[in-house]
């Protein structure tokens, strides 16, 4: 009988029986097991970000999205869309869910042979080739909502792309979109990034 991982036993734990306590309980060992070895994470981002942020920004991006999923709370109301007033609460924690597939993908290196003991040690073509594969799985038409991504790196890419940084990398200037600017300033157009164009 195959051994498993403590993240997958947890996994299916927590989806066999979804009850709040086993749910909070299985979402910090997620936390506690991604804060003790981020390097899968880590070398996610370096797969699915864009290169042009380099690898201090992309180490930064990923720390911002391990944050994001420890403070995630079950039950929390969210924001409700334009021109609604339903109301929305945050499901389960998808972070157990995540956790597996990051294990998935360290298995999937190992497989590989070649030397490499883990995901993170692979080179990046072929780290880009396995995270491919997973995706064409998933078959996603677009970025999902972070909290409803299916995949762990769909998530990331949601995290990012929801970001201000983001929104401004992406017209080259300083919108700061989830910011406020003063009522004056809302006829200027936005400065240009420092190096870039408008």
């Amino acid at each position: 009988m195959p051994l498993i991982s403590r993240r997958a036993f947890l996994g299916a734990l927590a989806a066999a029986l979804p009850t709040a306590v086993l749910m909070r309980r299985a979402h910090a060992a997620a936390i506690d097991d991604l804060a003790a070895s981020p390097s899968t994470l880590r070398a996610l981002g370096e797969v699915v970000l864009p290169a042009e942020l380099g690898r201090v920004e992309t180490a930064r991006v990923v720390r911002d999205f391990q944050q994001w999923i420890a403070g995630y709370r079950e039950g929390a109301e969210l924001l409700h869309g334009y021109g609604t007033s339903l109301l929305e609460k945050a499901g389960p924690t998808p972070a157990t869910r995540w956790m597996a597939q990051l294990d998935r993908l360290d298995a999937a290196a190992r497989n590989l042979g070649g030397g490499a003991r883990s995901f993170a040690e692979l080179p990046l073509a072929r780290r880009r080739q396995l995270v491919q594969g997973e995706l064409d799985a998933v078959k996603a038409d677009r970025i999902p909502s972070v909290g409803r991504a299916s995949h762990v790196a769909l998530a990331l890419l949601g995290h990012y792309y929801g970001s201000t940084e983001a929104n401004d990398r992406c017209y080259r200037a300083s919108i700061g979109r989830q910011s406020c600017r003063p009522l004056a300033a809302s006829s200027r157009m936005p400065l240009p990034l420092a190096g870039g164009r408008t």
